[in-house]
């Protein structure tokens, strides 16, 4: 099987088999949630990953309800697919600011084409949690932002990471995205299993597009000079 073909296996057979969530949170299914996600997404791997090549694995922390939770694609958001991977989308459009600075940083790489070549994004958790406030809006719900949470999700995260890198990682070096809680439990995660010979911590485009604006350049310079570690191996 191509990649893409390995890949939306992948995402067609998700579904939660950790522990009882903690009350008050519940699992993001986009795959299962938006009719027409399974089918974006099938195009996107398709277009980009028809192959049968390695890549490097980027580790975000799960998908967000206004990206990937909508597109199926990790750090995308109906404006980007339309406009920078140019994949029809009909329904709610929505704008994630980590999804604009991905793509300015994507197209820096080289493109679309040339990025997602070389890597496939996911996370430790490939399915997102959501909560609801006490007005009774849902938001974003991190992995880590229990502790119940966190260990619920552990023996999931590991068995995800498992099938992740079967589909055709490159486990010498792997990136992860947020250098605070998503890389120390990354990095716990790899020094008890092993999954990968190392792991380097990018600034999260959330953190960098809310607290770090003005510095946005020097941080896409940074995410290329990193990412482009993987060119020095061949």
């Amino acid at each position: 099987m191509t990649f893409a073909e390995k890949a939306i296996n992948f995402n067609r057979s998700l579904s939660y088999t950790g522990k009882t969530l903690p009350k008050g949170i519940r699992v993001m299914n986009p795959f299962l949630e938006f009719e027409q996600t399974m089918g974006i997404m099938e195009t996107f791997y398709h277009k980009y990953y028809n192959d049968n090549r390695q890549r490097h694995l980027i580790l975000g922390i799960n998908p967000s309800r206004l990206g990937a939770g909508l597109t199926g694609i990790p750090f995308t958001d109906p404006k980007r697919l339309a406009s920078e991977l140019h994949i029809s989308y009909t329904g709610r459009i929505t704008h994630e600011p980590s999804s604009v600075f991905m793509y300015e940083m994507i197209n820096a790489y080289g493109g679309p084409t040339a990025f997602y070549g070389d890597f496939y994004i996911n996370s430790p958790c490939p399915l997102g949690f959501t909560s609801v406030d006490a007005q009774g809006k849902e938001k974003n719900y991190n992995y880590y932002d229990s502790k119940a949470l966190l260990d619920a999700v552990g023996d999931y995260t590991v068995e995800t990471l498992h099938r992740l890198i079967s589909l055709g990682i490159n486990t010498d070096l792997c990136f992860c995205l947020g250098t605070g809680k998503n890389e120390q439990y990354l990095s716990k995660l790899n020094q008890k299993h092993g999954f990968f010979k190392k792991l380097v911590a990018l600034a999260h485009p959330r953190f960098i597009m809310q607290y770090k604006y003005p510095a946005k350049q020097q941080y896409i310079d940074d995410y290329l000079a990193k990412l482009g570690a993987i060119h020095e191996q061949l």
